[in-house]
């Protein structure tokens, strides 16, 4: 091969490695997209507001003029490939659990990103039929904004309404911030993170308790620091019959305080859950420290309850980005998301008590297994305690207000209810036991 041929090779690879970079730069996907959209319906018409940004929508070209700008005369059809191919596309709506047929396109309209129109329903529709921009306007496509409406043939306006809006593939992280406006009824706001699956824009009690019961079992089989804190609370007794009331306690301690902030009784500061999770894996520390010197079952009990307050804020942290599923059955939900929990802490009893007889079948198996194991899991608790620490001691000390102290005086009120219950029922079990005691002496 000549020198001349060599060169004319190599210019032609450089030439294509270019035009696929440029071509990979001009596609690429962006970082994060918000798609902002309303779901209205009325009569027999459900109408859809959709706006989007043009940068995600790097499969359809749009005409352009000098300097490359968009012809705002010719983009009519470009945008209306853009809506029906990466909108309506993507957009699953069931009335009743029937799919809805595809919507018509009633009007599109690009807009600047200075746009505030998509603030209300009422101002978004009046902005997608009013007039078009200027057909002089210079704006670069990927400056754009696709505004839509969609219009869909429905049955009802009072029917049962859900959504599954796939717009994931529009950018590496997408929300869709979405508004559903039923007839005589509150607006209810959805924020969807990628593909959010089928959600009820109205929900049943029965849809709202299902979807919360698989919640709260994936959170609990999800959660290390929670299953270390059950596997604490399992080693030392691993019979039924007194796991029974251990469990129990913990199910009612951390009931109180999941509900208690679902209904905002809890602190809003920023401190307030790196505090929480920080006592959480003090809590694993100290159960595991307790099970290799001595643990007591008369004291475990309520040592768990106090722990489980604790834990119940943990799990309502997990809980306030879903709580916008529960539509107006926000008790029901949370009832529910409990069962799941409990049903996540029955299925690893199931596992572990078994496991744990059959590796502990020998008295001093068990004892220096129990040590083994509760120095690993100690381990791993405190240096999470260290780490969450840390986060916290970021955070300047608290102010108390007004509203603070009556906060907190209800939560000690609460606290020393919790604390004389936990001493009189004790007592009162050991006056029931004396009770037949005598009762047969004296005959």
């Amino acid at each position: 091969m000549s020198i001349r041929s060599l060169v004319c090779h190599v210019a032609a690879f450089v030439a294509t490695l270019g035009f696929v970079a440029g071509a990979a730069s001009a596609h690429d996907i962006p970082r994060d997209v918000t798609v902002q959209a309303f779901v209205k319906p009325e009569g027999h018409t459900l109408r859809v507001l959709a706006r989007v940004p043009l940068r995600a929508l790097s499969d359809v070209e749009f005409p352009r003029r000098e300097r490359d700008f968009v012809d705002l005369g010719r983009v009519d059809q470009a945008l209306e490939d853009a809506a029906r191919l990466l909108l309506s596309n993507n957009l699953e709506i069931r009335e009743n659990d029937t799919p809805l047929a595809s919507p018509r396109i009633v009007a599109t309209r690009m807009s600047l990103e200075a746009d505030r129109s998509f603030a209300t329903y009422e101002a978004a529709l009046a902005h997608v039929n009013g007039p078009r921009l200027p057909a002089d306007t210079s704006i670069f496509w990927e400056q754009g904004i696709l505004d839509v409406l969609f219009e869909y043939p429905i049955e009802s306006d009072r029917a049962h309404f859900s959504v599954h809006a796939a717009f994931d593939r529009l950018a590496l992280k997408v929300v869709t911030s979405l508004q559903f406006l039923p007839p005589g009824g509150a607006a209810r706001a959805y924020l969807l993170e990628g593909d959010a699956g089928l959600v009820n824009l109205d929900p049943q009690w029965h849809q709202a308790a299902a979807r919360f019961v698989v919640l709260g079992f994936q959170h609990i089989l999800g959660g290390m620091d929670h299953l270390l804190f059950l596997l604490c609370i399992v080693i030392p007794f691993r019979r039924a019959r007194t796991l029974i009331p251990i469990v129990t306690a913990f199910t009612v301690a951390h009931s109180i305080t999941l509900i208690a902030a679902a209904y905002n009784f809890g602190p809003d500061a920023l401190w307030f859950p790196p505090l929480i999770e920080t006592l959480i894996a003090m809590s694993i520390v100290y159960l595991a420290l307790e099970n290799i010197v001595s643990a007591r079952l008369g004291a475990r009990w309520i040592i768990t309850f106090l722990f489980g307050l604790v834990h119940g804020f943990g799990f309502s942290f997990g809980l306030q980005h879903t709580l916008q599923f529960a539509g107006a059955h926000l008790l029901t939900s949370l009832l529910a998301f409990n069962v799941g929990i409990e049903l996540g802490q029955l299925l690893v009893l199931a596992i572990c008590v078994p496991l744990l007889n059959v590796l502990f079948r020998h008295k001093q198996a068990e004892r220096v297994g129990t040590i083994v194991l509760m120095v690993l899991v100690a381990h791993t608790a405190w240096h999470w305690m260290i780490e969450r620490f840390d986060v916290l001691r970021q955070f300047p000390w608290p102010t108390f207000t007004a509203a603070g102290a009556a906060s907190l005086l209800r939560w000690l009120i609460l606290l020393v209810v919790l604390a004389a219950a936990a001493w009189l029922i004790p007592l009162l079990r050991r006056r029931g036991a004396e009770a037949p005691t005598a009762e047969s002496s004296e005959r």
